[in-house]
């Protein structure tokens, strides 16, 4: 009978779970810990089932991530829940819809797998969301703000620009990639729902010029 080399190192669950408890695992990150938990899969889903988690896997797209199995109303009140739900504003989730359907578009496209946006870019797809007349300094800082938040909660990443070609180098500019997990998260439902949001919203920067036109009269 065969027996495992002693001298090569074999992947453990501990090196898998803790990472994942921390957040998402990328296949690009850590080519030797994605293999691992492909290797290990099987074992990893059954070790976190026990905490009421599922183990999410995207191959083709090379992440993985833990998220909180449903619950029925009398288990949700006995389990806590160690994947904590994060409320977002309505500006921080103007921006995932957004920066979603750019993906979809950039993947409809062909092209590379990669999608990397200026700040300026970002600044470009939120600014027509925005009330007329919108102080241009005042903008850009509070999409800064937003774009900190989603990078905190993994959707994006800020990239170095000196890496990203002369005319990122020239200004400066920040850049950022949209990673793809964003994919996971913001499906076609939650992009519906917030589309009858966002309808509402746009009603709402008219409202103001309405006002005011009527108290003229």
């Amino acid at each position: 009978m065969l027996e495992a080399n002693p001298g090569v190192k074999q992947p453990d669950l501990t090196s898998l779970v803790v990472p994942l408890m921390k957040g998402v695992l990328y296949r690009e990150d850590d080519a030797s810990q994605w293999a691992a938990l492909l290797q290990l899969q099987p074992r990893v889903r059954d070790y976190v089932a026990v905490l009421a988690l599922d183990l999410v896997v995207d191959e083709a797209e090379g992440y993985a991530f833990l998220r909180a199995q449903s619950q029925d109303a009398d288990s949700a009140a006995k389990l806590p829940r160690l994947v904590r739900r994060q409320p977002l504003s309505f500006q921080v989730s103007l921006l995932l819809a957004l920066l979603r359907k750019k993906l979809a578009e950039f993947d409809a496209s062909g092209g590379d797998t990669r999608l990397i946006l200026t700040r300026s870019a970002v600044v470009e797809l939120v600014r027509v969301f925005m009330p007329a007349g919108s102080n241009e300094s005042r903008l850009i800082d509070q999409i800064d703000t937003q774009l900190n938040k989603v990078i905190e909660l993994g959707f994006v990443r800020r990239l170095k620009t000196q890496a990203e070609g002369a005319t990122a180098r020239a200004a400066q500019e920040p850049v950022y990639e949209v990673r793809r997990i964003l994919k996971a998260f913001v499906d076609a439902q939650w992009l519906a729902d917030f589309d009858q949001r966002l309808a509402a919203y746009q009603g709402q920067l008219a409202a103001p010029n309405t006002t005011s036109e009527a108290d003229d009269e």
